[in-house]
């Protein structure tokens, strides 16, 4: 965004700012699910659908609402092998979901991955853990904030450089955030989880473009 203004005097400095903000997550979504196989269809899914409700079951015991569990996949489909003749075959069907799990207490990471996982033995499947923080405003309000002193810092010092003062704000270009992205810190309440977890901090990144005039 551009913040135009009326340049008075002749003469203006442009410069860029960085600014960073850091905060430990307060959420992590688990990627977990299940998947079976057996000889026909109606048998895998009726086999999957019995350790998805334990999966389900397990999860909600450890506090987690329905809410915050979303199907993200499901699936049946037909497995073909090969004999010694390298001619295929229908062996069997695997069937199978994946849940998106929140969990709102981060130090329990572990502890409902665990849980989910044993409550299916081998069926249960783990594609992944992030960490995030629910409203990352406040956040990038930070880092913003950071950007601009960052900028004003360098223009009043090329001003004083050049024998002028620092004049009024001509405009203001936000670059494009480069968005959270976590920083791996191992902290204690993670590590005494039942599955160890490294949260660590969400970092935010915002770089301004300035120009001032100069007096």
């Amino acid at each position: 965004m551009s913040i135009p203004a009326q340049a008075t005097e002749s003469g203006t400095v442009a410069v860029g700012g960085h600014g960073e903000a850091s905060a430990v997550p307060d959420l992590a979504v688990i990627s977990v699910g299940v998947e079976v196989r057996r000889s026909t269809a109606a048998e895998a899914l009726e086999a999957h659908a019995v350790a998805a409700r334990a999966l389900l079951d397990a999860v909600h015991a450890e506090g987690v609402a329905d809410r915050d569990i979303r199907t993200e996949s499901m699936w049946l489909n037909p497995v073909y092998e090969y004999d010694q003749s390298d001619n295929s075959f229908l062996a069997g069907f695997q069937a199978g979901q994946a849940f998106s799990v929140k969990v709102r207490d981060v130090t329990k990471t572990g502890k409902v991955l665990r849980a989910a996982v044993d409550a299916v033995g081998d069926a249960g499947r783990i594609n992944g853990v992030a960490f995030d923080i629910e409203d990352r405003a406040p956040l990038r309000h930070r880092a913003r904030a950071a950007a601009f002193k960052d900028a004003r810092a360098k223009a009043a010092q090329y001003a004083q450089l050049s024998g002028r003062r620092l004049g009024d704000l001509v405009s203001v270009n936000e670059a494009a955030s480069s968005g959270a992205s976590p920083i791996p810190i191992l902290t204690a309440q993670a590590a005494d989880a039942s599955v160890p977890m490294a949260p660590g901090e969400i970092k935010e990144e915002i770089d301004v473009a300035v120009v001032y005039q100069l007096r």
